[in-house]
């Protein structure tokens, strides 16, 4: 009796839900809401009083940004000059909410945030990934610390300093290795080869 109740809710579960239910279940799962705040915390620091504060919870998150003007209120305040967004207008028609989300993306990969990072317009205009925006957002952050140009504003310790500054270094390091090893390379092999000469000609002199 005890083993058949689960089994009757789950196949209740099956065809009440469906397999994209299940899989947005799975989606949902990785929305953070530590992150939301920490977020809404820099987006406010970043951009001023003016944007105003979602309610707590996925939904209000999602109702704060998804017509585009906050983002782009964002992306243009990690500009100091030539703001990527000439226009940033607040509109209740759903193609120019999601023209807004768009040109926030394409603004935000232009910054330095990386493709794999990036939410798509759906994610956030329908819901479908919530953790996706949270994601892209986190990003930002981190190039915005990462570029320390001035233009970021709160906490540096909210978000890490980009993996790409470590490469860069090591980049370098390799790089001044490389050029000391074929510098050896290049003196030892014209030394050797001076010297045979050198000595060969001695010999045959004698």
């Amino acid at each position: 009796m005890a083993n058949k109740g689960p089994q009757v809710g789950m196949a209740n579960k099956g065809p009440s839900y469906g397999m994209s239910r299940v899989v947005q279940d799975k989606i949902d799962k990785k929305y953070d809401a530590e992150v939301e705040e920490l977020l809404v915390q820099w987006i406010v620091a970043q951009c001023g009083s003016g944007v105003g504060k979602p309610e707590s919870g996925k939904l209000g998150f999602q109702d704060w940004l998804k017509d585009g003007c906050v983002l782009s209120e964002l992306i243009n305040s990690l500009h100091k000059d030539n703001k990527p967004i000439k226009k940033i207008a607040s509109s209740s028609m759903a193609f120019k909410q999601m023209e807004q989300i768009s040109q926030f993306l394409t603004a935000a990969e232009s910054f330095g945030v990386i493709k794999t990072d990036m939410f798509q317009t759906v994610d956030l205009w329908e819901g479908k990934d919530l953790a996706a925006v949270q994601r892209t957002l986190m990003s930002l952050g981190s190039v915005a610390v990462t570029k320390d140009d001035g233009s970021y504003r709160g906490d540096p310790n909210w978000f890490f300093k980009k993996a790409q500054e470590n490469r860069r270094e090591f980049t370098d390091d390799q790089l001044k290795a490389g050029k000391g090893v074929i510098g050896l390379q290049m003196g030892s092999n014209k030394g050797a080869s001076q010297t045979g000469m050198s000595y060969g000609a001695t010999r045959q002199i004698q």
